[in-house]
């Protein structure tokens, strides 16, 4: 007998491109990508007049601080969360009264400024204390024009209600980039 000589079978790699290809395209049609929730903030429209004087902004302009202990300021004295919207109120619906708040609730401004080592949740409570003093003041408002809370205004039926709420008391909340502002 003679030596024979056995073949090794060979692996046909023709098709293992294909399989490979079939599997990638499985793997990004299934996979789903984690969308990250952040606050919905529109952004104020671009303006082309220049800024107007300085001294008389300052008036118009609430100050609200949050540090880097999670201390809020609000014009430079300290501040418990819980007077924040009563204050802000105030400033928006002063109309010249006060002369430390706005002249108007027209030119009224709420500035927001936080420390890059403030918390999220201390942010997000001062943010929520300050949205909800427009709308407190867009309630009351609304209730004295048409007997109805701003809130529950109908925007399909009633968007000339809410237009007018909304120019009394525009939403003028600017946000400052964060910078270190110390403890």
């Amino acid at each position: 007998m003679g030596s024979r000589r056995r073949d090794i079978p060979e692996i046909n790699a023709g098709s293992m491109a294909d399989i490979a290809f079939l599997l990638l395209v499985f793997f990004l049609v299934t996979t789903t990508m984690d969308v990250p929730n952040g606050l919905q903030v529109a952004l104020p429209p671009m303006s082309e007049e220049p800024p107007p004087d300085s001294k008389q902004r300052k008036r118009e302009v609430l100050e609200v601080l949050i540090n880097a202990g999670d201390q809020l300021l609000v014009e430079g004295a300290p501040m418990s969360i819980d007077r924040l919207r009563q204050k802000a109120m105030d400033h928006l619906t002063n109309e010249g009264a006060d002369p430390t708040l706005s002249t108007t609730s027209t030119k009224a401004v709420v500035s927001l400024k936080n420390d890059r080592g403030t918390s999220y949740d201390m942010y997000v409570q001062v943010y929520n204390e300050l949205t909800a003093a427009y709308n407190d003041v867009r309630d009351e408002y609304s209730m004295r024009e048409f007997g109805k809370p701003y809130t529950k205004l109908s925007p399909g039926r009633e968007k000339e209600k809410i237009k007018q709420v909304k120019e009394k008391y525009p939403k003028k909340l600017s946000e400052a980039e964060p910078v270190s502002l110390g403890k």
